[in-house]
């Protein structure tokens, strides 16, 4: 209720539209402009699986921040959380929007290209006709490659670029009316720096092991949903600022299967060493070694949905699992809910609903 009351504050005109609150529907508001939108999340409400419907006016407006908001889907804890953050960056895109109307000086011009000559053109990916949005790119000291998204306003370099970057922290700029292009790409250096444990300990689970979610993580992208065998994987949350240290492990799979991990997670839990890799800590903590991608395909231990017969459902894999050690089928959880409401034997309580697996009837 306390959520519901939340987000009919900050966004008025945005209504549920049913009881289980898994719609909304109606508008948002930024700098006194009303936008149409519609909200619909999964039956387990994990914003990560929502779908965004809005008008083409608002998807236009949106178009160049698609990614932003994705990763915000993914970080927010809730729906009002969401809101929030779309707002504010729908006042940014309004802002830019505008403000690549207004005419610029033609100190703008000289200064920008000056810069940018100081900078030096290699740094350069694009530059629009406009010369009001830059992409500027960078190899960190392990050879990964990065870009740096700047949309600069008619008051540059009085005011600063407004930036756009894959990192799965905040990045802000600390800028003085005399910085220029070279004190940002300085900035942007010693950020992928300080990101580098973080990307070197998640890049060597992309390479070593079989990541079944995100199927192409971005640089942002703090989870992976790693298999260890049969319908069985770990969900891992993966702290960037402290990449060393034991993450948030959330277990997929058959009670059977998934029980004895918890157990060799919680008793080894002493063991986990900062000094070696976060995937050499998984393996010693869990007593197990993960699929490798050298000898194992995915389809070795990835199976279909028992109910819609597809690997992945609007980007997600299978993740419920039959109980019944003689049947572990998999399935989506979207897939389940809905076969289960349609059984005339199965019961509900409160969000959890009871009923006979789609395949050994258990």
């Amino acid at each position: 209720m306390a959520g519901a009351r939340a987000l009919l504050r900050h966004c008025p005109l945005l209504l549920p539209q049913d009881r289980h609150g898994t719609a909304y529907e109606g508008f948002v508001t930024a700098q006194g402009r009303d936008f149409h939108i519609r909200i619909l999340l999964p039956v387990d409400l994990q914003l990560k699986n929502a779908r965004i419907e809005c008008s083409w006016r608002l998807k236009k407006i949106l178009h160049g921040y698609r990614h932003i908001l994705k990763q915000r889907l993914h970080s927010c804890p809730d729906l009002v959380s969401f809101m929030v953050e779309l707002k504010t960056v729908l006042e940014i895109a309004l802002k830019n929007t505008q403000d690549l109307r207004i005419p610029r000086p033609p100190e703008y011009y000289s200064c920008l290209v000056r810069d940018l000559e100081i900078l030096g053109w290699n740094k350069v990916a694009y530059v629009d006709t406009g010369l009001t949005i830059v992409k500027l790119k960078a190899e960190d000291s392990c050879g990964r490659q990065h870009l740096i998204t700047l949309k600069l306003n008619a008051k540059y370099p009085i005011e600063p670029p407004d930036c756009l970057v894959d990192f799965p922290v905040p990045f802000a700029v600390s800028w003085m009316p005399q910085n220029s292009l070279i004190d940002i790409y300085n900035q942007f250096l010693a950020a992928l720096e300080s990101l580098k444990e973080f990307w070197d300990a998640l890049d060597e689970i992309d390479g070593k092991t079989w990541v079944l979610e995100p199927e192409n993580p971005t640089r942002s992208a703090t989870t992976r949903r790693i298999a260890i065998g049969n319908n069985v994987s770990v969900n891992i949350e993966v702290d960037p600022r402290h990449p060393n240290m034991l993450p948030e492990c959330y277990f997929l799979g058959a009670d059977h299967a998934v029980n004895p991990l918890r157990t060799k997670l919680n008793n080894n839990m002493h063991l986990w060493d900062p000094e070696i890799s976060l995937l050499q800590n998984l393996r010693e903590l869990l007593e197990t070694d993960f699929p490798s991608r050298a000898t194992l395909e995915k389809s070795d231990f990835a199976k279909d949905c028992g109910i819609c017969y597809a690997y992945r459902l609007e980007g997600s894999a299978p993740d419920q699992v039959c109980d019944d050690p003689r049947c572990g089928q998999p399935f989506h959880q979207a897939c389940l809910y809905e076969w289960l409401q349609g059984l005339p034997t199965s019961r509900q309580s409160f969000n959890v609903i009871f009923g006979e697996c789609p395949y050994c009837n258990k």
